[in-house]
């Protein structure tokens, strides 16, 4: 270990950093003219469009080192230490000679390296800790993210021996990053309940990198203290990650899995695999598989901070979740929810063949944790492994349950008859998540309807006039043997029928689940519109049950007691009895890669009691 006297005499041999006038483009390196997609081996692909963005962003560089330009994080400014996180991608292209790569050993991008590593360090407090909103903050995910950029970063200066003052600095920066991180007492990394678990969980990744390189069995010792503690505080006891008061799909599968897939890479330590086996568990309930093979939709109304709606079955790179392969042996139901090596090899090799050119990546779109998980090694399962998986997802497995699962007053219920599958969120709502009944799938035609987080407009609920859904809001349920108001069920064998009562002062609604019918009741103190969220594909058939045909893609009213979706040999009938007005109409928000499918809404206007019957065909 590096003693305080060397680290200090070191980091004075810092050979000086051209100092330019504010504001001064950092030009140090040349622009491509074109980027060859055949030189490139099948792993590496996903350096391609960093490659193309390489010149553009150091070249937006300021004298002092920042990364001006706005490539990376907000607020863009001098003070966000995160926005400094791509002196890995620097450091990374300086050192790895490719074929495709002209900037390995340039001057002027070590130049800029030694620079923005300077103005990143320079940002850190005397405790270790980083900014990331102001100057004065000490932040949690600038330190956790900055650890594993500045550790990765270290491996690879070592390993080429650039920059060796510069690798002294890092080593005592973190080493103080570490000793704050790390302590269980640190309120602002660790709570009772995490706050933000995928930047605690960066944190660890990052210090199992660091730990890797300069060993310290005092810091070595708090970091399996960390594993044991965030196992638990990190965790929901409904199976997912805490993330702002609730789950998250899009921080959970593509942020705090892969996180934790890292840490696992160079510390395998095995709280890592129960968390990511008690994730995969909630997972398996949430990612709704399409029959056609698109690939999955997305329970996202329960979602606190982002609104990721699907996955394609074939995700080419760059994948934020491609890491997860890390814990597919011990946890083979991931592999469900994983891209199958044979696919994504065809996907990579309609890559290179492309002719289209490889372009810059799109401002703040340019993650570099791609870059760093990429260098992990692959272990894609096969499409048997993937089949196999897929087959043992609950709701395939089994056409007859109840999974009720609870956390601080929320409540996530997914119900499974021979006809149907039926999510709900109910309790307290968290942040951006929409309550309510979420999602309702056909094991032949795939999901039919799908809420949406964070939009009162695609949300299944009961609105009041000025667009105000109950579903923005909480909604304490009840469950029940049969129809609501009857015994209560409260866990154990599913009954044949299953009632729900949820509300708030000024609606309730009644729902009755059984084999192949969803009946909805509801009861409004006011004159309302109930509003299902529809998920269509061009090829459904839409009639009212007054003949009139609705247009796929826009909006259609008719004067009908009810509304048909056909879907290949199937028909979900929806009927409420009583001739009403009622709106299909497209919304803007599409499904897949291919946007094979889009959002439309089914509103009824009524007076304030409503009862809608579902029968699923």
């Amino acid at each position: 270990m590096l003693s305080r006297r060397t680290l200090l005499r070191a980091a004075a041999l810092l050979p000086a950093v051209p100092v330019l006038a504010p504001g001064t483009a950092y030009a140090a390196i040349p622009s491509l003219p074109a980027v060859d997609r055949r030189s490139f081996a099948p792993h590496e692909q996903r350096f391609a469009p960093y490659l193309a963005t390489l010149a553009p962003m150091v070249n937006d560089m300021d004298g002092s080192g920042f990364f001006a330009g706005g490539w990376w994080r907000n607020p863009a400014a001098p003070y966000n230490a995160r926005v400094q996180e791509h002196v890995f991608t620097l450091a990374w292209f300086h050192a790895n000679a490719r074929p495709w790569n002209p900037y390995a050993g340039d001057a002027g991008l070590l130049a800029a390296l030694d620079a923005a590593l300077g103005h990143y360090l320079s940002l850190q407090h005397a405790d270790g800790s980083f900014p990331e909103y102001s100057r004065d903050q000490h932040g949690l995910a600038p330190t956790g993210f900055g650890l594993g950029y500045l550790a990765k970063t270290l491996r690879v200066l070592r390993a080429s021996g650039a920059l060796p003052a510069r690798q002294a600095q890092l080593t005592a920066a973190l080493r103080k990053a570490m000793t704050w991180f790390l302590d269980g007492g640190n309120p602002v990394v660790w709570q009772e309940h995490l706050t933000w678990a995928n930047q605690t969980a960066s944190g660890l990744a990052g210090a199992s990198v660091a730990l890797g390189l300069d060993p310290d069995p005092a810091l070595s010792a708090r970091l399996t203290e960390a594993f044991a503690r965030i196992a638990t505080t990190g965790l929901s006891s409904a199976g997912f990650f805490h993330e702002e008061g609730g789950h998250d799909m899009n921080y959970n599968f593509e942020v705090m899995l892969p996180e934790l897939a890292d840490a696992y890479h160079h510390n395998p330590d095995p709280h890592l695999v129960d968390l990511a086996r008690a994730f995969t568990g909630f997972l398996s309930y949430n990612l709704l598989r399409e029959p056609d093979g698109a690939g999955y939709l997305v329970n996202v109304a329960p979602s606190t901070r982002t609104s990721t709606r699907w996955y394609d079955e074939v995700r080419p790179d760059p994948d934020r979740t491609a890491l997860n392969w890390t814990f597919t042996r011990q946890v083979p139901l991931l592999s469900a929810f994983m891209t199958a090596r044979e696919d994504l090899a065809g996907a990579r090799a309609a890559w290179a063949a492309s002719a289209e050119p490889v372009t810059p990546l799109a401002k703040q779109d340019t993650s570099p944790r791609i870059l760093t998980h990429g260098l992990l090694g692959e272990r894609f399962p096969s499409r048997r492994q993937r089949a196999a998986a897929i087959a043992d997802l609950p709701y395939l497995r089994s056409s007859d349950f109840v999974e009720l699962r609870r956390d601080r007053g929320q409540d996530f219920l997914y119900v499974r008859k021979p006809g149907l599958y039926l999510g709900g969120y109910f309790g307290d709502r968290a942040s951006r998540a929409r309550t309510g009944l979420t999602f309702l799938w056909h094991p032949d035609a795939g999901t039919i309807i799908c809420g949406v987080n964070n939009n009162n407009h695609a949300c299944w609920s009961t609105v009041f006039p000025g667009q105000v859904p109950d579903s923005n809001g909480s909604l304490p349920a009840t469950y029940f043997h049969g129809a609501p108001g009857g015994r209560e069920w409260t866990g154990g064998r599913p009954p044949a029928a299953l009632g729900i009562r949820y509300g708030n002062p000024d609606v309730t609604t009644d729902v009755l689940i059984t084999r192949r019918t969803i009946r909805r009741t509801v009861r409004a103190n006011a004159a309302a519109t109930e509003q299902i969220p529809l998920v269509l594909r061009p090829d459904d058939v839409l009639t009212f049950t007054d003949g009139t045909r609705a247009a796929f893609g826009g909006s259609t009213t008719a004067t009908a007691d009810g509304f048909d979706v056909r879907r290949g040999r199937t028909t979900i009938r929806f009927r409420w009895g009583t001739p009403m007005q009622a709106t299909v109409a497209a919304g803007s928000l599409h499904y897949f890669r291919d946007n094979s499918r889009r959002f439309h809404a089914l509103r009824i206007p009524h007076q304030g009691t409503f009862e809608l019957t579902v029968i699923m065909g």
